[in-house]
């Protein structure tokens, strides 16, 4: 018999799904351990649990993947092929309405006034001091994008507005914030959004203790400490209005212990992602404000599912020995603040669990 990690990674449903699809009566597993609950399965499940792995993978409709399943061995297949032909007949229809969707948008776009072309032609000239611009840039950095098919994410914006200057990154699953004061700016709003290798390249000038300055001419960036310049264009994007994105009701709030928090990450219970590329930890606030980690199969409607790395990477990007967790519903970001600065942190995005 085949355990239920060998019939996941054979046959690209997750353990989850796996799970998932023996409580809604789809694919159940020949044997359960009545102590452990351990769910074991038969050879020829296999055959089954791929071809269930292909109808999810196309958005097939839990019920009819039930009648695909249960017509598939039959000999008449002809339920089968009109369920595939009404799916696909959806799945173009959908796309076909998505079409004249992204259409009226893109003359939307057209025709607005792109407010955000005035805010990055400008000159700026202001003061800011190292250790704080420094502190700023190693708050926000792990939250840079990657993605080459999301090019206005791929820097670190710089949003200059009267005595303040805002640092963000996002890659779309998390996104991190740090403010600092600045001097010497005339009160105006500017944003440049500067490419994560200059912004690097600047990091690597703020060693010293003493003020350096921050000019923007137009599309131009440059950076000067101790006689040394980082300087380059702007990437010509705009950036996301990212204060819409922040959570507009605080929630459960706790504040952990960063070390042992780190540690009870590192070494708890985890659960497998979507793809099984990352390692899901499941948290919940309890009443008297402490953060716990849920066990592989504890049902707890108030739990949140949050990938680990970017977990451990907001703790480390955090720079405090204790930081402030807050979690809302398990659909809505999780926050991690610093107690001392209200104006610094980084918010990720849970992940859905099917069951």
């Amino acid at each position: 018999m085949r355990s239920i990690g060998e019939m996941a990674r054979d046959s690209g449903l997750g353990v989850s799904a796996l799970r998932f699809y023996d409580r809604a009566g789809v694919l159940v597993p020949a044997w359960v351990d009545p102590v452990s609950g351990y769910r074991w399965y038969e050879p020829e499940q296999l055959e089954e649990a791929r071809l269930l792995a292909r109808l999810r993978r196309s958005g097939m409709p839990l019920a009819d993947i039930r009648l695909v399943l249960a017509s598939w061995s039959g000999a008449d297949t002809d339920l089968v092929r009109k369920l595939l032909k009404a799916h696909l007949r959806r799945l173009e229809q959908g796309l076909s309405d998505a079409r004249s969707e992204f259409s009226a948008l893109r003359a939307l776009l057209d025709h607005r006034e792109n407010v955000m072309t005035s805010l990055r032609i400008a000159t700026v000239r202001l003061s800011i001091t190292a250790p704080r611009l420094a502190a700023a840039v190693d708050a926000v950095r792990f939250a840079a994008s990657t993605d080459p098919e999301l090019p206005m994410l791929g820097g670190v914006l710089f949003d200059i507005e009267g005595e303040s200057l805002h640092v963000v990154t996002t890659d779309r699953y998390r996104m991190a914030v740090a403010q600092v004061g600045i001097a010497g700016h005339d009160g105006s709003r500017v944003q440049v959004i500067v490419p994560t290798p200059l912004a690097d390249a600047m990091r690597a000038l703020l060693d010293g203790e003493g003020p350096v300055r921050l000019s923007v001419d137009g599309d131009r960036v440059a950076l000067e400490a101790g006689g040394t310049q980082a300087a380059g264009q702007c990437l010509d994007h705009d950036f996301p209005d990212y204060r819409r994105l922040l959570p507009q009701v605080a929630g459960r709030r706790a504040v952990v212990e960063v070390a042992a928090f780190r540690k009870a990450l590192e070494t708890g219970p985890v659960r497998s992602g979507e793809t099984g590329a990352y390692d899901l930890s499941m948290l919940r606030v309890e009443d008297g404000g402490t953060v716990t980690l849920c066990a592989e199969g504890v049902e707890d409607p108030n739990r949140v599912a949050v990938n680990r790395e970017f977990l451990l990477d907001a703790l480390t990007a955090g720079a405090r020995d204790r930081l402030i967790l807050e979690l809302g519903t398990s659909t809505t970001p999780i926050a991690i603040r610093r107690p001392d600065d209200e104006g610094t942190f980084s918010i990720l995005m849970p992940v859905r669990l099917e069951d």
